[in-house]
Formats: structure tokens, C-alpha cells, sequence
């Protein structure tokens, strides 16, 4: 079985993991990487669209053994007998803004994915799929090293999962606008 390590763009889905992937000796299967070696990326306006059942059975093939699982689009494609634990990372919004900012992404670009993790949109359906075994972890303003204690404990079944509200914040801030284009 595999541990799958998930969360919106940003949140440091791909560092951690190959962190981890050094500590456990485990391989990392990075589904955006297999998206894109299948040629399944269709370019649409500011976003990158994927058929999420093809791309389902294609990484059927490819989880054969344990391993790292790293995506955003983990709870699209994958189902809860391939995986032991969903770890979904999350950061805060403000910090998103940040990040995506430096990335270059486009303002709308910025406003759906840090609208998302606002709404939990990924936890949200991770536990619509994977049920129980989905652990959320708020890594803002954590080290690599912190973050990565925290998931190895998660994987040894030392931490349960924090509760992550990053709506009540923005609530509270009077930022709606900020993160919602309405």
C-alpha cells in the first residue's frame, strides 16, 4: 500500500516528499509527472485541464508495490484500496498569494487555487474518497525538517490530524474578496 502526500499547488507537496522518499527508501510516483510524460495536459485558458479517468488508469499500472504518491489530483485519481494514508498538506492563504506570486501565476490563477485552499477544497474531497485515512497538516511557517518529523510520525501512526479552518480567518480579516472573485 502507499502513502499518498497531496495538497493545492504551493503547499510543499514535492519537497516533502522526496525528503520522505529518502528517510523511508521508498520510489516517488509524481502523478503530474506521469500526466505530462502521457501527453494527458490540454492547454486551456490560464490552466492546464486533464482527463482524470484516463489518467486514473494509467497510474493503476503503475502503483505495483509501496511507494510515495505525490499530486494535487491524488484524490481524482486514485482510490482508497491503492493507499495506507492521504496526507494532505495545507498552508496558509496569505502565504499561497505569495508563492503563486512568485510563480507568476495570472490573477485568476492565484484566486482559484488560493480560493481553494481557503475552501479545503482538496481535504474536502480526499476524505469524499479516501474516508479515514486522510491527515491534514498545517505546514505554515514550518521547516522542511519540522514538516518532515511531522508526516514520518503521521506514517508511523504517532499524529492524528490537526483541524485546518483557513476560512474562519479570512472571515474574520473581511478578505473574501481576496480569495473569491464575485
Amino acid at each position: 500500500m502507499s502513502i499518498v502526500i497531496t495538497g493545492n499547488p504551493g503547499v510543499g507537496k514535492h519537497t516533502i516528499t522526496k525528503e520522505i522518499s529518502k528517510i523511508l527508501k521508498l520510489s516517488i510516483i509524481d502523478i503530474n509527472s506521469i500526466a505530462k510524460d502521457a501527453g494527458m495536459y490540454e492547454e486551456a485558458e490560464n490552466t492546464n485541464d486533464i482527463d482524470t479517468e484516463e489518467l486514473e488508469k494509467v497510474i493503476k499500472e503503475k502503483i505495483s508495490h509501496s511507494s510515495l504518491i505525490v499530486g494535487h489530483l491524488a484524490p481524482y485519481v486514485l482510490s482508497a484500496n491503492q493507499v495506507k494514508k492521504v496526507i494532505v498538506l495545507r498552508r496558509n492563504p496569505y502565504e499561497l498569494i505569495h508563492v503563486y506570486k512568485e510563480r507568476a501565476y495570472t490573477e485568476e490563477k492565484i484566486i482559484d487555487n488560493a480560493g481553494s485552499e481557503v475552501l479545503g477544497v482538496i481535504v474536502y474531497d480526499a476524505i469524499n474518497q479516501f474516508g479515514d485515512k486522510v491527515i491534514q497538516v498545517d505546514v505554515t511557517g514550518k521547516s522542511i525538517s519540522e514538516i518532515t518529523e511531522k508526516v514520518l510520525n503521521i506514517i508511523n501512526g504517532k499524529e492524528i490530524s490537526e483541524e485546518v479552518d483557513w476560512l474562519d480567518l479570512v472571515i474574520k480579516k473581511n478578505d473574501l474578496k481576496k480569495f473569491f472573485a464575485y
